[in-house]
């Protein structure tokens, strides 16, 4: 036993470790529950009576020269990291600029924020959709006119396979598995088949809600949105809403603010009329909850969709659209006090 613990202390001596990774070995090696000097301590019940007292001495020297040992490399290795000579002399003594969010990242967590303190929880969903979840669901006719492709991105490889036009696909996923009451807010890039110009683009971002619970009124949607409104665009916007056409609410409406810039006064930003056009929205068509799962006798549901883009602009009066895509470092640090 003297013999293995004396032979044990020339090897913890003569260690030597390049690495942290051979630090760490070393300590598993001689000092972890299972390493060498625990199996001597675990042997040490073999030791005749009248040894005991020397082993024991010599096997705590051992293992306080073990944590010594390894404690120094691990120190000198740490000393070598840490030199001066590693430092890169060609790199900026000035400080790197940190980057900003983009600005339609902004605009789209303010629009998300003030909705889900208003109880909407986020919903997500692929970018890559079929064909039912982004039309047949919704109840678009088999000949509506977005099913062409001259509106919609088809893959090729296969035709029921599209790129969304709208984040209401996300809805249709949200429906098809949760029974109501829903109340969700559907974030997402989606993609048309349009030539782009300073007012559009082959690709946008878009909001939708959905909520759907029992006795849901047209009175609740309006009084949502102008909250909204008011939330965003400040505490004197008024809204009004315009009938209109979609295929998935009925009732439908446009909606439309107050002009933030000229405060409904006229102005060029709103051709003189006072009002600017913000979104789309509507009682859920019954078919819609029908085709879903949901059944339209006993649950109602309103939804509202609007363009991240068209809102970023009300607020940032930025007027070609192109700009939020081409990465140009002078326009993105414009926003940086946004952030």
């Amino acid at each position: 036993m003297l013999q293995k613990i004396k032979d044990m202390l020339n090897e913890v001596e003569n260690l030597e470790a390049h690495s942290a990774e051979e630090i760490e070995a070393l300590r598993i090696k001689y000092l972890s529950k299972k390493g060498s000097i625990a199996a001597l301590m675990n042997d040490f019940r073999t030791v005749p009576a009248e040894q005991k007292k020397e082993v024991g001495i010599k096997i705590n020297e051992l293992k306080t020269r073990a944590f010594d040992k390894i404690n120094s490399l691990r120190a000198a290795f740490a000393q070598t990291d840490n030199d001066d000579s590693d430092i890169d002399i060609t790199r900026t003594a000035y400080p790197t600029p940190l980057g900003t969010r983009h600005p339609l990242t902004i605009v789209k967590n303010e629009i998300v924020d003030i909705f889900s303190r208003l109880g909407f929880s986020l919903a997500e969903g692929p970018e890559v959709e079929d064909d039912w979840h982004v039309f047949g669901s919704m109840n678009f006719a088999d000949d509506h006119p977005a099913r062409d492709m001259q509106d919609t991105f088809f893959i090729e490889a296969r035709p029921d396979i599209i790129l969304r036009t709208h984040t209401s696909s996300v809805q249709s996923r949200v429906m098809e598995h949760t029974q109501p009451p829903i109340r969700v807010i559907c974030p997402g890039r989606v993609y048309r088949n349009e030539a782009i110009s300073a007012r559009a683009h082959c690709f946008f971002h878009q909001v939708e809600g959905l909520y759907v619970d029992r006795e849901v009124s047209f009175t609740d949607l309006k009084q949502v949105l102008l909250l909204f409104a008011r939330e965003m665009f400040g505490e004197n916007t008024q809204i009004r809403l315009r009938p209109s056409y979609f295929p998935f609410t009925e009732p439908s409406a446009e909606m439309d603010i107050s002009c933030n810039i000229c405060g409904g006064k006229g102005c060029s930003f709103c051709k003189h009329t006072g009002w600017v056009e913000i979104l789309g929205c509507g009682m859920v068509d019954p078919a819609v909850l029908e085709l879903n799962g949901i059944d339209p006798t006993i649950y109602k549901g309103y939804a509202f969709g609007m363009g991240v883009e068209r809102i970023t602009n009300l607020k940032y009066q930025v007027k070609d659209l192109r700009m939020f895509s081409e990465n140009d470092m002078r326009f993105l640090n414009e926003f940086e006090a946004a952030n």
